[in-house]
């Protein structure tokens, strides 16, 4: 029998695929365990029997953390794909019995969920009675790893780098830069020329290491002299930086989406920062290898008609 004969025969499971792919979510097989409800011996016993059926190995255990091996990286791609198909296998059947029972799974980082997405959900709600949607938000890395692994249909948002892209394509809807903000009246406000510097003064409000906006602030403002400010506040939480922001001297550096509402109802003020060349492309990420389904491609076809109107 020749290797790829013996790749076909049941040797690999669902559950060896599963395992694989919560591990290298996590970089953990300890945690993998845990969120499977088994084992850490068990989980670590089926990691092997795949790398055994595989004939590689799939992950480098020399560190702390567990990364993926070169082969670990290619396996990855059509281990999602395999799980991916085979649960939309199965909610195509759900589908099929009972269209209004079609759940759709929206990946949203901030911009999009405080600008687009509230609009468009309450018109494909209203268009599609009995239809549901789920929107999960977290880290661009999370909501990747989420639409990978099948659990969300697509993620709304900022494009990210471009060597997170493998396997995935972005669809461009808009474009929108990054605002320097914070509440009315701050002293900033009052200094006639404006004094960029006097930023480093105050606490700043940043987007955390692996959001989508970081490297576009980072660079930014070591254009305009500011390689570092002392008093970061880093978080992706939107309803935290509105609330400190408002009640604070801090300055909020936040896709201008997040905060156009704010803007627009005087609840916070823009500096007046030229930020043009933060200007970066929000839109769909979807999986290459993916079809949506019937509802999601609806929801979509909203969104898109309503980012002509953004």
């Amino acid at each position: 029998m020749d290797r790829t004969s013996t790749l076909l025969t049941p040797s690999i499971k669902i559950r060896h695929l599963i395992c694989f792919l919560e591990t290298a979510r996590l970089r953990s097989v300890v945690r993998a365990a845990d969120v499977l409800g088994i084992s850490q011996p068990a989980a670590s016993k089926t990691i092997q029997e795949l790398e055994e059926a595989l004939g590689v190995r799939l992950f480098d255990r020399s560190r702390r953390t567990m990364t993926l091996t070169g082969f670990g990286q290619v396996f990855l791609r059509y281990a999602g794909a395999s799980v991916t198909a085979l649960r939309q296998g199965v909610d195509s059947i759900d589908q099929a019995r009972n269209l209004t029972a079609a759940t759709v799974k929206v990946g949203a980082l901030p911009t999009a969920s405080a600008r687009l997405l509230p609009k468009a959900v309450g018109l494909f709600m209203s268009r599609h009675a009995g239809s549901k949607v789920r929107v999960v938000t977290g880290p661009t890395a999370f909501l990747q790893a989420q639409l990978r692994l099948g659990d969300l249909d697509f993620v709304i948002g900022r494009m990210a780098e471009p060597d997170a892209m493998a396997g995935f394509s972005f669809e461009h809807l808009y474009s929108e830069t990054v605002a320097f903000t914070a509440r009315p009246g701050h002293p900033l406000l009052q200094r006639k020329p404006f004094d960029f510097a006097a930023l480093a003064d105050f606490q700043i409000l940043m987007p955390p290491p692996g959001s989508v906006i970081r490297p576009t602030v980072e660079r930014f403002l070591i254009s305009q002299g500011l390689g570092s400010l002392p008093y970061q506040i880093e978080t992706v939480s939107t309803a935290f930086g509105r609330s400190y922001t408002a009640h604070s001297d801090a300055v909020w550096i936040i896709s201008e989406g997040v905060v156009a509402e704010d803007v627009a109802n005087g609840a916070l003020a823009r500096l007046p920062v030229d930020t043009h060349e933060t200007l970066g492309p929000v839109g769909l990420t979807t999986r290459t290898d993916t079809p949506l389904s019937l509802a999601a491609e609806l929801l979509v076809q909203t969104l898109r008609s309503q980012a002509r109107m953004v």
